[in-house]
């Protein structure tokens, strides 16, 4: 299990425990945090979990496959370095801490 935090858009954080083997999209879904919508459920086939990462936990997340590359295309104002679809990054202990922000929108 892993403490995440998300941040909303105005600054509002909710700090949450999600398991091991769930993604960071499904902690947000499953405990009603605003600001991720997830519309096509994790299947990486939109872009409305897109999430900047904090700067430090960049170098520490799994690399972006093409797929998501591409999506993240869609993405509201991504950012190349700290933008994630959080439908693609699973939770492990090795999370504990991390900190996503969510853009002003998701489109």
């Amino acid at each position: 299990m892993a403490k995440i935090k998300y941040v909303e858009f105005g600054g509002k954080e909710h700090i949450v425990d999600v398991a091991n083997g769930l993604t960071v999209m499904e902690g947000a879904r499953d405990n009603g945090i605003p600001g991720i919508e997830a519309d096509c459920g994790g299947a990486c086939a939109c872009s409305t979990c897109h999430v900047y990462v904090a700067p430090e936990w960049v170098g520490k997340l799994p690399k972006k496959d093409s797929m998501e590359e591409d999506m993240l295309d869609f993405a509201y104002q991504p950012d190349p370095a700290r933008s994630r679809l959080t439908c693609q990054i699973k939770v492990t202990d090795a999370l504990d801490g991390l900190v996503v922000h969510m853009p002003e929108k998701q489109i």
